[in-house]
């Protein structure tokens, strides 16, 4: 029997073991190099694949309303790994699925790890994959390393594109003050392994709110130095700069107070509140949810601690910021992900332009298909455009916008899944009744939602998955 030669992969984040799962389960070899054993990120704390380096949440797994839940479903039905250790390591959060993130890179790594057709090689790629290896998947995501993105850079002949994200602070449970805080989920919201009571929730009134909008705003922050003039990404937006958009904003934001009521006073409405988020199994430690922040270590212990509840807050990690780096895949990637100069390279993850954990593993694991597909002799289709997949993979390799600024010229920007991305759908109505308002919204999501999964079904060659009730409150947190 003739040895099959193994599909290379660089990088071992989301997107990278995702595509080595996806490549493996088709029966292709799978040779994986990862730099982090031998050398590190500005990110990273440890050498584990898949590791969460900002929130450890995969945001709503509703699959009915929401475009992100239904993303989940689709990787579910393709055998998605990362989805997998995902659900083995939730933890509450609401109608959101978040997980412990050290037990999940821990499964993700031990999966790959045992897996008889998956080598992992710890070491540093520092230029363009040899012509030897043959077809190869870069997943180095927006952490790329600086020379591997050099070769990049000159082989496109055009400059990656490049903005920061932020990273947010973490909590000792035991330090939180639950006489003033008190656990509630938006509106009640049960999700997976939740109760309806996921998130911590420190309450503001309007004097304590706009001192502490004011001392953000004050507050000494990282200085950006070379990286000068590059874009946030609007997702991941650090805390004081939306502070700086105007006093109101937060509370519109992260700090909204909609859908709470203070257990220990009911009758006190607070004028904006701060959720925590459990992040461990155990339930030891919680992050700030959207609190990601370019605040230097010392300002934002003394500016979160005038938050009521965390006046003794002990953190066990504080916010960050790093830079992420992303390629102009409209123009410099095919419909299969391959790099149009250079064939042979596929790249894979938030390097394409996506956003957002369950983005990469996504786009990962239709690298991985097409890879081993290609192995095969075999074209795979992409999936519909109508799928999430399909949507995200669309946006990537043709969605871009027309600049106001230079008409003609094209620009791309990273982008979480949203059903802005879908194809329009016809929503059916009852005869005579005519839908306004949010019941006309929930109707139009539903059927995006079911119209993706009975798609991606088809793409897959499984039976249609089974309608499930959409639900009526807010979506995930």
């Amino acid at each position: 029997m003739t040895q099959k030669t193994p599909i290379h992969i660089i990088g071992g984040g989301l997107a990278g073991s995702e595509a080595a799962w996806q490549i493996a389960q088709a029966g292709q070899p799978v040779v994986m190099h990862e730099m982090r054993g031998v050398r590190g990120t500005d990110a990273h704390k440890t050498d584990a694949l898949a590791e969460l380096v900002c929130s450890n949440s995969f945001r709503s797994d509703d699959a009915t309303t929401n475009a992100v839940g239904v993303l989940h479903a689709e990787m579910r039905l393709a055998g998605s790994l990362i989805m997998r250790c995902a659900d083995q390591h939730q933890v509450p959060a609401g109608g959101a699925l978040a997980v412990d993130r050290d037990g999940f890179a821990d499964a993700v790594t031990r999966e790959l790890a045992i897996h008889p057709l998956v080598e992992i090689r710890r070491e540093a790629i520092d230029g363009l994959p040899p012509e030897e290896w043959g077809p190869t998947i870069v997943a180095t995501g927006p952490l790329t390393a600086p020379a591997l993105a050099k070769a990049i850079r000159q082989e496109t002949g055009a400059d990656a594109l490049a903005f920061f994200d932020a990273i947010a602070p973490i909590v000792h449970f035991d330090t939180i003050d639950m006489g003033k805080a008190w656990f509630q989920s938006r509106y009640d919201k049960v999700g997976p392994g939740g109760t309806g009571k996921d998130y911590v929730n420190c309450p503001l009134d309007r004097e304590q709110y706009e001192r502490f909008v004011g001392e953000l705003m004050a507050g000494a922050k990282t200085e950006f130095k070379e990286w000068e003039g590059t874009p946030y990404f609007d997702g991941c937006l650090p805390i004081e700069v939306m502070a700086e958009r105007g006093v109101e904003t937060l509370r519109h934001g992260p700090m909204k107070p909609m859908g709470l009521t203070n257990a220990h006073q009911p009758e006190v409405k607070a004028y904006a509140v701060v959720q925590l988020r459990q992040d461990n199994a155990l339930g030891t430690l919680y992050n700030m949810v959207g609190f990601q922040t370019k605040l230097k270590y010392a300002d934002q212990v003394r500016i979160f601690r005038t938050i009521p509840g965390l006046e003794n807050a002990e953190f066990a990690r504080l916010g960050g910021l790093h830079r992420n780096t992303y390629l102009n895949s409209p123009t410099l990637l095919d419909g299969a992900l391959r790099l149009k100069s250079l064939p042979r390279l596929r790249f894979a993850g938030q390097i394409t332009g996506c956003e957002g954990y369950v983005e990469s593993a996504s786009i990962g694991l239709l690298a991985g298909r097409f890879a081993a597909a290609e192995a095969r002799g075999e074209v795979l289709a992409p999936p519909p455009p109508t799928t999430a997949m399909g949507a995200l993979l669309g946006h990537i390799t043709g969605g871009h916008l027309v600049t106001d600024e230079e008409p003609g010229k094209r620009s791309f920007q990273p982008m979480n899944v949203n059903f802005g991305l879908f194809p329009p759908v016809s929503v059916p109505r009852e005869e005579g009744k005519r839908m306004r308002g949010k019941e006309k919204t929930i109707a139009k999501k539903m059927a995006l939602s079911a119209r993706a999964l009975a798609d991606f079904a088809q793409w897959l060659d499984l039976p249609a998955p089974m309608p499930t009730q959409a639900p009526l409150s807010e979506a995930a947190e």
